[in-house]
């Protein structure tokens, strides 16, 4: 049997978990505006495995309290045309374009709303550029949870279409993603609804780590090298989670060398990395919106995990990323948002940079569908074909 507590990731002090605790109270007093967040809480866990174990026994939560609809186990693709092309015989794409709602999010969300069951909360806020948001009222809908989204006046609007279709209340921001999550705080302190905003909450690391451990049952051992879309940098911090925990139980002997994935448009851990601390942020605008964000929520952990474990960081031109989206449609038949895009852009950009051997294995993280936004994807397509009457208005 296994046992959960918290543990900050800044001072190391240990609490139990309780769903009106998100952050460490003693490092959280030293927060900064304008900075990552302090006292970012990970779960510690103590104990052995069960015989048969899968990823939930990983979790902090009971299984009969997890909604039926089905997250995570997705597919790890072994994309021959890919291999071929790059010459990297290695490649992996883990593709979560095919959760319930089309997105990495659903794997933080589960949890979340499993975590609410067991504890009787019926009310769930988060802000989000559109997936957390798509996801967190998709899965709550099937968990019946109420669901309140703050989002950016310009998020797409395929994922707005998503949230309202799940019967979520959506609130636009007149403002960015920062400003929608400083509202969401504002609303949950006030309300006593639970906030589900990346990084802030605990779980959300947590049930994120669940892609690390299917790529270690998929691949029967760690991947050299894992690639991953970035903006607040908590997919980056679930995949390391993932992998210490399957260290910790003597699963693996090595972290992978992870490589955060960013926009130039929106480069904020990479130039904190570079520079070794988080200066006055720079603001964001790129295709990227899964990824654009001023203040990485969960910076100060990242940078933490990169240094300790080896990882590296890389940005992206909004053309690159772009190219690297339509070149993986083109050889894999696999149509993903820019975000998603990045993993692949980056290690294009990154293979000769880094060094990277042939013979490596190497996983690039598809988080989220390229239906979710289309006007992006459009920006190098050519133009629809006229309607044509009979063959006779055909160019063969």
């Amino acid at each position: 049997m296994l046992n959960f507590s918290y543990k900050c990731t800044e001072c190391g002090r240990e609490y139990p978990i309780s769903p009106d605790l998100m952050v460490c109270p003693s490092c959280e007093a030293n927060q900064k505006a304008n900075e990552p967040l302090r006292g970012t809480l990970e779960m510690a866990i103590e104990g052995h495995l069960p015989d048969g174990w899968d990823a939930l026994d990983l979790l902090p939560v009971s299984r009969e309290y997890y909604p039926d609809i089905p997250v995570g186990n997705t597919p790890l693709w072994a994309p021959a045309r890919l291999r071929q092309l790059t010459g990297y015989n290695n490649l992996f794409l883990k593709d979560d374009t095919c959760e319930p709602t089309f997105s990495y999010k659903d794997r933080a969300s589960f949890l979340v709303a499993a975590f609410c069951r067991q504890h009787g909360i019926h009310e769930v806020a988060v802000a989000s550029t559109g997936n957390a948001a798509a996801s967190m009222a998709g899965v709550g809908a099937s968990a019946g949870l109420s669901i309140t989204i703050f989002v950016p006046k310009n998020a797409p609007k395929a994922k707005l279409v998503q949230c309202l279709q799940y019967g979520s209340r959506l609130i636009p921001v007149d403002g960015i993603y920062d400003d929608a999550f400083d509202l969401s705080l504002k609303y949950t302190r006030k309300t006593k609804a639970l906030s589900r905003n990346t990084a802030y909450n605990p779980l959300t690391i947590e049930g994120k780590k669940t892609a690390a451990i299917e790529i270690f049952r998929q691949l029967g051992k760690a991947p050299d090298y894992v690639f991953i879309p970035t903006g607040d940098g908590v997919i980056l911090a679930g995949i390391y989670k993932g992998f210490h925990d399957l260290m910790q139980f003597g699963l693996i002997d090595k972290i992978p060398i992870m490589v955060a994935v960013q926009s130039s448009g929106s480069p904020n851990l990479c130039k904190a990395f570079e520079k070794g601390n988080f200066a006055s942020p720079v603001p964001s605008k790129t295709v990227a919106d899964s990824i654009s964000v001023d203040v990485p929520r969960c910076g100060y952990l990242a940078l933490k995990n990169l240094r300790e474990y080896g990882g590296m960081c890389i940005c992206v031109p909004d053309e690159g990323i772009l190219r690297a989206q339509l070149e993986l449609s083109y050889n894999t038949g696999l149509f993903c948002e820019p975000a998603a895009a990045s993993a692949y852009g980056g290690f294009l950009e990154g293979k000769e940079k880094f060094e990277i051997g042939k013979n490596a294995c190497i996983v690039l993280m598809i988080t989220g569908s390229g239906l979710k936004d289309i006007d992006a994807a459009s920006k190098i397509l050519p133009e629809l074909p006229k309607p044509i009457k009979s063959l006779d208005d055909l160019v063969l």
